[in-house]
């Protein structure tokens, strides 16, 4: 692995909108190969944490970076807008409105990743993997598996590191992409060798004007393939199974994949914890993975694995080997008798849907900000809850679905009241698991899932055998 040509954007002039986990990465890349930034983000602590990093750097490259408002893009070749500010729905930001007026294209990170790869002169391929859920395990799957058989690889994205935070790959390398809906907006002349669409359930309605916006979107991850290309899809909703009939058609090569045995067969699926293909075991999943929906995402990784070369048994070895995504599904404590499970990741119900579904019987932390929907999806699986605590903003929201369903549940507020809560009500019923999988957003009281699930590790781990039970409403 090395690093890009110093002169791969001379004569380039970019601007940059948003100063965080994307932004910043795109700041320090673009001046270090060369281009004039103009970098803003309307937060104070943004800008400054930007002007130390720029202390750090070399002089003439500091020089190129300039951070003030943004107030024409004329001369600019290019906007890169953070993923999280809108450009068109629900409406779009000024910043936004002066590229449209000056016809300045706004990028991703990712694009701008695949133009200096190839401006490098490096042949390495891509796989970008999209979804509602399961796309940050299968993006680290897959990375972990081309790692254990000795490919070059980075994996990024909208997971880890930033698409502009990672190194020039040689031509037999791949770069293993997570992509948002929000970025797939913004591609311009990426292509994926493979790509792969897991599912599709209502998410971020209101940025893409409705499912069909949404799963429009989703779709642009197979954009510009061709016949040398794979394209993945699953096929267990009725969303990504009409999407799939079109892909049968070409011009990339199709192979549908599901988490169990579906009608009409898809061509690699999971099944009594292994992966077949064409009704032949090919791999056996590892105990990082489990549940139908990691054995969905077992299969899109295999899928994508074979494409690029990697062998059955280097696969197989790959899937035993994998340790897991931090704060999904990891087990993180065990006391007396009781494990704890951090599912943080679980951002939205159909996420908590793939966890709760794993366990007969379980005590039920969530919470926080919910999204369009609440938690009503979710009613099938009330029963299997001894008992649920509820924090965060929208905790009164998510206890009427439970009220309404006879569900016993206690509102407690915070992370901090709800782990030994749970634990001493885990004990006093006997029941295995005590799981945090919110369904919800964390910003009303995190900066995001890996700090709600860091806490929650945290608090499981100290929690007391002497804890008491906390039960309230409907307890």
């Amino acid at each position: 692995m090395n690093s890009f040509p110093s002169t791969l954007f001379t004569g380039h002039h970019y601007a940059v909108l948003g100063l965080g986990r994307n932004g910043v990465p795109a700041v320090l890349a673009l001046a270090k190969g060369g281009a004039r930034v103009q970098a803003w983000d309307d937060g104070e602590t943004a800008r400054t944490a930007l002007a130390h990093q720029c202390a750090d750097l070399p002089a003439d490259v500091a020089a190129r970076i300039t951070c003030a408002p943004i107030e024409t893009l004329t001369g600019f070749d290019g906007l890169v807008l953070s993923p999280g500010i809108p450009h068109v729905l629900p409406k779009p930001h000024p910043v936004a409105l002066l590229a449209k007026e000056a016809g300045v294209p706004i990028l991703s990170d990712a694009e701008l990743l695949y133009q200096a790869v190839r401006h490098a002169g490096s042949k390495a391929r891509f796989a970008g993997i999209t979804g509602t859920n399961g796309k940050s395990t299968t993006t680290t799957l897959l990375a972990h598996i081309l790692a254990e058989a000795g490919v070059p690889v980075a994996a990024g994205g909208n997971l880890g590191p930033a698409a502009l935070a990672l190194p020039l790959l040689p031509d037999n390398g791949v770069y293993v992409l997570e992509m948002s809906s929000y970025m797939l907006e913004r591609l311009d002349t990426l292509r994926f060798d493979a790509a792969c669409l897991l599912n599709l359930t209502p998410d971020h309605l209101d940025r893409h004007a409705g499912m069909e916006g949404y799963a429009h979107v989703k779709t642009r991850v197979f954009a510009g393939q061709t016949e040398a290309d794979l394209a993945v899809i699953g096929v267990e909703d009725q969303w990504c199974r009409d999407i799939a009939a079109h892909l049968k058609a070409g011009p990339a090569r199709c192979i549908t994949i599901s988490g169990a045995p579906v009608t009409p067969p898809s061509d690699v699926y999971g099944q009594a914890n292994a992966i077949w293909h064409n009704a032949r075991k090919v791999a056996d999943i590892g105990p990082a993975l489990p549940g139908s929906h990691n054995a969905e995402n077992a299969a899109a990784a295999y899928a994508m694995a074979s494409f690029l070369g990697i062998t059955d048994n280097q696969i197989a070895t790959g899937l035993h080997t994998f340790p897991g995504l931090p704060h999904r599904q990891k087990v993180v404590a065990e006391q007396d008798g009781v494990v704890f499970v951090d599912d943080s990741k679980a951002t939205n119900a159909d996420a908590s849907s793939r966890a709760l579904g794993c366990y007969d019987k379980l005590v039920w932390i969530a919470g926080g900000m919910a999204k369009e929907g609440g938690i009503a999806s979710l009613v099938p699986y009330f029963p299997r809850m001894a008992h649920t605590f509820l924090i965060g903003r929208d905790a009164e929201e998510l206890a009427a679905t439970l009220e309404a369903h006879n569900a016993p549940y206690t509102v407690v507020g915070t992370l901090e009241a709800a782990v030994p809560a749970a634990y001493a009500v885990a004990r006093q019923t006997q029941t295995p698991v005590v799981l945090l999988s919110p369904a919800c957003a964390s910003f009303d009281q995190f900066s995001g899932f890996e700090a709600r699930g860091l806490r929650f590790q945290e608090l499981a781990r100290t929690v007391s055998a002497e804890t008491t039970p906390q039960t309230g409403k409907n307890g």
